[in-house]
């Protein structure tokens, strides 16, 4: 694999690590439950659950990605693509639901764009 596009791919990784650690680990704290667009609280205690397991998704793919890049080959190459691909394929997702996502949904699909677009090119 290109070096540039490990790069981007193992940025696109840790993005996704610090998202499962506010969704999972951190998600009752005003600051982070607020930039998720939770209002209160009452309203971070409800969806805890719903964070939770959805930041476990986020360290699956981060993990797929690193576990890719250790192991190059093929294989390697197939699981970067994969995990990379999935994590535009869930900003798309994020980014239909409304206009108000669209900055998040960049943020997390941008590392990952870079890295399948220079590992199509390079």
């Amino acid at each position: 694999m290109p070096v540039a596009a490990v790069v981007f791919a193992v940025l696109a990784a840790l993005l996704h690590v610090a998202i499962f650690a506010m969704e999972s680990v951190l998600w009752t704290r005003p600051a982070v439950y607020r930039r998720f667009g939770v209002a209160s609280d009452a309203d971070a205690a409800t969806t805890k659950p719903l964070a939770f397991n959805q930041g476990f998704y986020n360290l699956f793919l981060a993990v797929g990605i690193i576990v890719g890049v250790v192991i190059g080959g093929t294989a390697g190459l197939t699981l970067v693509v994969f995990g990379c691909s999935c994590i535009v394929a869930a900003a798309a997702v994020l980014a239909s639901t409304g206009r108000a996502y669209f900055r998040a949904a960049s943020t997390q699909a941008l590392f990952a764009v870079i890295a399948l677009v220079l590992l199509a090119v390079l």
